[in-house]
């Protein structure tokens, strides 16, 4: 997804009253589908038990139209239409909730009016066929509307009003999770610095008082407000101008200004009380991240020894120099190690970047040339290949580095680093991270920044491999790298 300015809107509108209405209609083919097909199972194949009354699919309308009203009714109770943005398993364990209680409705019925000719067992039987069909409409429906994000259709317009550690959380979000379908205009700030500076592609927009006509020069659908608890007044007249001017206005509530998946709520002598996790990752997925990094680390070193080696023999037959290239970086809390990489410039290469400053291409502190005069031939196959990087297993192995984390950072990089730039040194750095899969080198340094604090906030498991997987096709394609 790309996150930028935009004036016009998408031609497709997700989640509006009509798209709803679309689903709405697609469920009601798909339950009237399922229940003939469990008319079929319990009639026609009479599965799991031998029927003793007969009886015509035309005698069942009255019972397929209670289960049609009675499933959309709880459809609609348990909010089945009305969540954005809701993964497959939350949308189906809403739809799983309301359809496990549309069969007591029809055996009360039946038991009640129904003659006894009615299969109870069908009417389950039916039910277990709409799970899967929903289930699988769910999944294709998922798979359309992120497709038709990426090509910029039916994504909602969003400005940020507050640029604080609260505002960045949002941006991180929204930059990490292009699935949730928001193109983020930019961002406005009363303080005089946040507003006027740009966060990496989100551009500063100025301060609240522009919003009104900010909302309608970027056509904006959606208002996300940021800003601290002490400005409630500022707060409640943004919320009122987004009423007047017919746009949804999102308060992001800024108590302790934290990520909702670090609150621990407690009962304190029947109190409610809300407790607060570590930002960063505990200690008992720490010891299974690291378990991770070493299994996996040992395999691919292994496997990978004879790449090595024959791309070290290419490093040292074209000049003269050590193979492997070490260099100081930051670890965890910022703490010095000697990374180790595979050689891709002449040796002196970096006593000759003051030389090339005018030609750094990077902003912030990064420093990054796509043509770099000191990248070697075969320097730049293994570059563009990721070879170099193989080495670096090493200092995974050492406990330097994970597998997945933080992009290791150069000591005069950190030394430039504002404070929440320094939120990306919780954890150890990675060989690959959501900035590898995000756009590697053409990302700005601010966009990196982001992602890498986002994925320390919302560390998984699962999310390590989901990176690991997706960095396999930017290595095959060399896409932003050099």
């Amino acid at each position: 997804m790309s996150v930028g300015v935009s004036s016009s809107r998408p031609v497709l509108r997700l989640h509006t009253f009509r798209y709803r209405l679309l689903w709405l209609a697609i469920d009601v083919v798909l339950i009237n589908v399922a229940f003939v097909a469990g008319y079929l199972l319990r009639y026609q194949l009479q599965l799991f038990r031998d029927i003793q009354f007969d009886a015509s699919l035309a005698s069942y309308s009255s019972m397929q139209a209670l289960f049609t009203a009675s499933l959309l009714l709880f459809f609609w109770t348990d909010n089945v239409y009305t969540v954005r943005n809701a993964s497959w398993f939350d949308q189906m364990s809403r739809i799983v909730g309301a359809t496990i209680k549309m069969p007591f409705v029809l055996w009360t019925a039946i038991f009640i009016v129904g003659p006894s000719v009615y299969s109870r067992l069908m009417i389950l039987q039916a039910a277990l066929v709409l799970l899967l069909l929903l289930g699988a409409a769910r999944a294709v429906k998922r798979v359309v509307e992120a497709r038709m994000r990426a090509r910029g259709m039916g994504v909602s317009n969003l400005l940020i009003a507050g640029a604080g550690e609260l505002g960045r959380a949002v941006m991180r979000t929204v930059f990490a999770r292009p699935d949730l379908g928001y193109r983020c205009v930019g961002f406005v700030d009363d303080d005089p610095q946040r507003g006027q500076t740009d966060i990496g592609r989100f551009p500063a927009l100025g301060e609240t008082k522009a919003l009104a006509e900010l909302i309608h020069q970027h056509a904006v659908d959606e208002v996300v407000v940021t800003l601290p608890w002490n400005a409630q007044s500022k707060i409640l007249g943004i919320v009122h101008l987004c009423e007047q001017l017919g746009v949804t206005a999102r308060v992001v509530p800024s108590i302790l200004q934290i990520n909702y998946s670090q609150i621990d709520v407690n009962d304190f002598g029947g109190i409610p009380v809300l407790g607060i996790r570590g930002r960063t990752i505990g200690p008992v997925n720490r010891m299974l991240k690291r378990a991770f990094d070493l299994v996996l680390g040992a395999t691919i070193s292994l496997a990978s020894l004879p790449l090595v080696a024959l791309a070290a023999t290419a490093v040292r037959l074209e000049s003269p120099g050590p193979a492997i290239f070490t260099q100081m970086r930051a670890g965890a809390n910022g703490k010095p190690f000697r990374i180790f990489k595979l050689r891709s410039m002449h040796v002196g290469a970096e006593e000759e970047r003051k030389q090339l400053e005018a030609m750094n291409e990077a902003d912030g502190p990064l420093f990054k040339i796509k043509d770099d005069p000191r990248v070697t031939r075969v320097g730049r196959i293994i570059r563009k290949l990721s070879i170099d990087e193989f080495p670096q297993f090493w200092n995974v192995l050492r406990g330097e580095m994970s597998i997945v984390g933080p992009r290791p950072a150069l000591l005069t990089e950190v030394a430039e680093y504002d404070d929440w730039h320094r939120e990306r040194l919780r954890i150890k750095p990675g060989i690959t991270g959501l900035w590898q899969i995000s756009g590697r080198s053409e990302l700005k340094f601010e966009e990196m920044v982001l992602l890498d604090v986002y994925y320390i906030d919302n560390w998984s498991l699962l999310q390590d491999l989901t990176i690991m997987l997706r960095t396999v096709p930017y290595l095959l394609t060399s896409k932003g790298a050099y």
